[in-house]
């Protein structure tokens, strides 16, 4: 098994072995996502908070658009303990797992919300560590899969796993809530994501490895523990430091910061704008005598030129719609005066169905056709699938209309979700896979998500309806970027 976890194959030549393994790493990452994010801002809803606050905690999500922070840490160090017997990336899995584990813990014991910058805190570790993990395994999955064709079924694989553990997470949480409370429903999702941990423990060792296995696994897990804890206390002095500085600035719930995120979101392009003419003139060597947590993105720059401003438009816009739908989907439901049991169907098997309906398709067409065809399909998918919201806002409710809109958004998730994985594959460098793909994924999601956070001031100036007009609109506008990175090719080293 390790053998064929450690070689760098074509995926398509290690069989079902290499989609298992996507599947497991997907499920173990898709499993918190919801916590943090849908149900999250469910669970505020169902608490009474304002709308405006929740927005904010859209926020949340944005760490795992900065995880090329610190996605060479994760190439360049090995965890004490795991590392030594399993490997580098299997054990910044493991080490995630618990991180996963513990923080999720933590949100249950305090799943009252009776102090929101609690649960904010609590919410980013576990943001944090299902990003970890998601960086350990991306850089993986490229290095096995390198070409669009290969990409397509193990990309599948592992958002089938991540979709149905997101969905599994959402409706079972919710359900368990409407039978218990919300901190069984944590303590349940914090058991399930934990199951994959033995799984790994139980694998075998690399080639290399030194020491016992029983031993590895105590000293990883006291490191483990060490390295969670110190997250954790550095987590919550940036935390109390962002508080009193947004009170300084007199910054609250009634505040309207849209055009403060509109400015934020903007500063990313002039500044890529102004170094690019310089990286330009580099020598086609100069990445590799670079230090490692700068070459990546000095690679990709001088590669494409200024033609990666088309590029990160383009990714920047693809999947507008869908985060903000995700951000504000629940409190729409709730809003609309659909039950927990309803929302816990529809997040469930409705869900579950049409999301893995939509990769399935979006696997299968990335084998065959172009690009820019899936991607068109994807963002027309994406579209449809927010639009339909205003249909459920402005109809009377029933479990029909529910599911339905649920099925068709899902679907469309899930579609343009597979293509764009494959075409974000497609843009990096063989020699730097895992930093530029987290560089390229988290660029994706940096303007969304920022903009997920001014959600609330949105919906209260626009309402439900005119909310996810604009977000449809924003998904289908990418189509008209594609004529344009097509064009961008990138250059090639002499």
């Amino acid at each position: 098994m390790e053998a064929t976890l450690e070689s760098k194959r074509p995926a398509a030549r290690q069989g079902y072995r290499t989609y298992a393994l996507y599947l497991l790493l997907g499920f173990s990452a898709g499993l918190p996502f919801y916590m943090f994010n849908a149900v999250l801002t469910l669970r505020l809803a169902r608490h009474g908070v304002d709308i405006v606050l929740i927005g904010y905690f859209a926020w949340v999500a944005l760490l795992p658009t900065f995880k090329f922070a610190w996605a060479p840490l994760l190439d360049r160090y090995d965890v004490p303990g795991f590392s030594r017997f399993w490997g580098r990336r299997r054990g910044w899995i493991m080490v995630s797992q618990l991180g996963i584990f513990l923080s999720m813990l933590a949100m249950a014991f305090t799943s009252n919300d009776e102090s929101l910058p609690l649960t904010a805190l609590f919410a980013i570790l576990l943001a944090f560590w299902t990003t970890t993990l998601e960086v350990a395994a991306d850089g993986w999955r490229i290095e096995l899969a390198p070409t669009q064709a290969e990409q397509g079924p193990i990309v599948a694989a592992n958002l089938w796993g991540y979709r149905s553990a997101m969905v599994a997470a959402g409706s079972g949480a919710v359900l368990v809530a409407a039978w218990a409370d919300w901190t069984w429903a944590y303590l349940v999702i914090a058991i399930a994501a934990f199951l994959p941990f033995p799984v790994l423990a139980a694998m075998r060792p690399e080639a290399d490895a030194r020491g016992g296995r029983l031993s590895a696994l105590i000293g990883g897990m006291g490191a483990s523990i060490a390295i969670v804890l110190f997250s954790c206390a550095v987590t919550a002095a940036i935390g109390w430091a962002g508080l009193a500085a947004a009170q300084g600035a007199g910054i609250s719930a009634k505040t309207n910061i849209t055009p403060v995120v509109l400015a934020i979101c903007l500063a990313p392009f002039v500044l890529l704008t102004l170094a690019l003419p310089r990286i330009k003139r580099l020598p086609a060597d100069a990445p590799a005598h670079m230090p490692s947590f700068v070459a990546p993105y000095v690679e990709i720059f001088w590669r494409y030129g200024h033609g990666v401003l088309a590029v990160l438009a383009f990714v920047s816009l693809y999947r507008m719609g869908d985060v903000l739908t995700l951000t504000l989907s629940h409190p729409l439901w709730n809003a609309a005066g659909y039950s927990l049991e309803q929302i816990g169907v529809a997040d469930g098997v409705v869900a579950l169905s049409s999301s893995m309906a939509g990769v399935a398709l979006g696997g299968w067409l990335s084998t065959r056709l172009s690009l820019n065809w899936t991607l068109a399909l994807g963002a027309l998918a994406a579209a449809i699938g927010n639009w339909i919201y205003v249909w459920l806002w402005h109809v009377e409710p029933s479990s029909l209309v529910l599911y339905t809109a649920v099925a068709v958004d899902q679907f469309g998730n899930g579609f343009a979700g597979t293509v764009f994985v494959v075409y974000l594959s497609m843009l990096v460098s063989p020699t730097y896979p895992g930093t530029q793909y987290a560089f390229l994924s988290g660029f994706a999601f940096l303007l969304p998500r920022l903009l997920a956070g001014a959600s609330g001031a949105m919906q209260t100036q626009i309402g439900y309806d005119g909310f996810f007009l604009l977000s449809g609109g924003l998904s289908f506008a990418a189509i008209f970027l594609l004529p344009v990175i097509a064009r961008v090719k990138g250059r090639v080293a002499a």
